[in-house]
């Protein structure tokens, strides 16, 4: 809507208007101010500077401009969402969420503003709400890019990855350029276990944009899931720049495993447990008098000093010492230009304390028949957890496995699985605890969690339920891993496809236990 307040202020409303649509932000933003010197309450020029400014990355100007606007024209709908935008941005979601609301109270044909308030409810965890949100904007506007996308990312989440697809190739038949939904498709498309396809559309999107974090982050673990490691791991440092990943805390240069000389290398997690446990296999190649400090989370700090000593492990939080380089710890197989066969230390390469692993073998001998841990799910806060855990429900058939006893390698959970467990959890007080339970059990069985890199690096058996789409470690086929020689694969056969795995897991516990 244009507020004329003559025909000066409207041409140059208009030329403003043109050059925003070019891309020309600082010439539109100075037409609009020059529009506001004329007429001060031309609330149109407000709110498109407040546009600007958030297309700018200022949410803060953002927030402030377009709510001039709004106390000049309270019922101007798109005023309300844009504000809804750039309070997205600043993490504030509840009043995100309710500008967006007051856009629909005040227009419920806006289609955009159903598609931002869609976004919200996704983000809340409210996916039902959200799709329909989602379908009420591409019924009011078919041809809606975004909300083609944003359906198509929710699909995703949702494992409904053949209508995923539907959206994401129709955003991408309207908008040829959008390198989001390339990004996006290439997730479904892998999600699906289509990895050429998914290949193509992670590199169309690089053609248009080389250095967009999100694709080239994508691409490479597409890369390492097939084995292409040299390609990869340049790549791969893209997560570093990826939203949500954590700030550059280090004013130092990243090392690239040149020679460290009397330097101090400080080594730090930025990942989970289970990535940091995969990665600290690098430790064991560092030179013997290699300076370094190790930081990790506290539940870490007593297993990664049993492997390279108290005095070099670091708990995060804790001041850091003065040191020339910095490296995180999942950029080490870059620094050491791993190859397929150059993976370092897969038989395992850390070990439980032997007292507390006898006095576990100890508890474990009253228990009957062969003793196996259980882990059916991982943090509920990880991206892809859904994929990844087990309900526990489905877990039944292995109460009917004769000759063993399953132990409760489950942290932190509210259901249990109808399976006859031993929980002694609530003594597992960091890594260095599970890691002494776990040395002393015949077998560990799980879903990708900590758990089972942890059994892997301890060089101990361990029989791994694993997602239609694997994390890279796990490669795309296959029962064993180049990283962990211990772990054997059972992979789902479809996305999602629990009920027929377990099944066969029991009649494999019941053979192994007979032999």
């Amino acid at each position: 809507m244009v507020a004329t307040v003559s025909a000066a202020t409207d041409r140059l409303f208009q030329q403003a208007q043109a050059l925003h649509r070019a891309g020309r932000l600082a010439e539109a933003e100075a037409g609009y101010r020059q529009l506001l010197k004329l007429d001060p309450r031309h609330a149109d020029s407000l709110n498109f500077l407040g546009v600007a400014a958030a297309q700018r990355g200022d949410s803060a100007a953002a927030v402030q401009l377009i709510g001039q606007a709004i106390s000049l024209r309270p019922s101007a709908a798109d005023y309300h969402d844009n504000l809804g935008l750039a309070l997205l941005a600043q993490g504030r979601l509840d009043e995100a969420g309710n500008s967006h609301r007051k856009a629909l109270r005040l227009d419920p044909n806006h289609a955009g503003a159903h598609n931002h308030f869609a976004t919200i409810l996704a983000k809340r965890g409210q996916p039902a709400e959200a799709e329909r949100h989602y379908r009420v904007a591409l019924k009011l506007q078919p041809n809606h890019v975004e909300a083609h996308n944003n359906l198509g990312v929710l699909l995703t989440a949702e494992e409904r990855l053949d209508e995923a697809e539907q959206h994401l190739r129709a955003a991408l038949r309207l908008a040829p350029g959008y390198v989001d939904a390339y990004a996006n498709l290439g997730a479904a498309l892998r999600n699906l276990g289509r990895l050429e396809e998914a290949e193509a559309a992670f590199r169309a999107g690089l053609r248009l944009a080389p250095t967009l974090p999100a694709l080239r982050y994508n691409l490479s673990g597409l890369l390492l899931l097939t084995g292409r490691y040299e390609e990869a791991w340049p790549l791969y440092e893209a997560r570093q720049h990826l939203p949500g990943a954590p700030a550059a805390r280090f004013d130092l240069p990243q090392w690239q495993g040149e020679d460290l000389g009397q330097e101090t290398l400080l080594l730090h997690a930025e990942q989970g447990a289970g990535d940091v446990i995969m990665a600290c296999r690098y430790l064991t190649c560092l030179p013997p008098e290699a300076r370094f400090r190790v930081e990790v989370p506290a539940p870490l700090v007593r297993l990664v000093a049993g492997l390279v000593g108290a005095e070099r492990v670091v708990v995060r939080g804790a001041a850091l010492p003065a040191a020339a380089f910095h490296c995180p710890l999942a950029s080490l197989p870059l620094a050491f230009g791993t190859r397929l066969d150059t993976i370092p230390a897969p038989e395992g390469y850390l070990q439980a304390d032997p007292g507390a692993v006898a006095a576990w073998q100890k508890r474990l001998g009253a228990l009957p028949g062969l003793r196996v841990g259980l882990v059916w799910a991982g943090n509920p806060e990880h991206a892809d957890d859904r994929r990844r855990s087990i309900p526990p429900a489905l877990l039944a058939p292995l109460s009917e496995v004769p000759a063993v006893s399953f132990v409760s390698l489950q942290k932190g959970w509210d259901t249990a699985p109808p399976v006859k467990l031993t929980d002694w959890s609530a003594e597992l007080g960091d890594f260095a605890d599970t890691a002494a339970l776990i040395a002393a059990l015949d077998l560990v069985i799980g879903v990708d969690t900590a758990v089972i890199h942890l059994a892997g690096a301890l060089g101990r058996p361990a029989w791994l339920l694993n997602r239609f789409d694997p994390h890279w470690v796990w490669r795309n086929s296959g029962e064993t891993s180049p990283w962990y020689a211990g772990v054997r694969q059972f992979r789902q056969s479809e996305p999602g496809g629990w009920a027929a795995m377990v099944p066969r897991i029991a009649a494999e516990i019941t053979h192994w236990a007979q032999s």
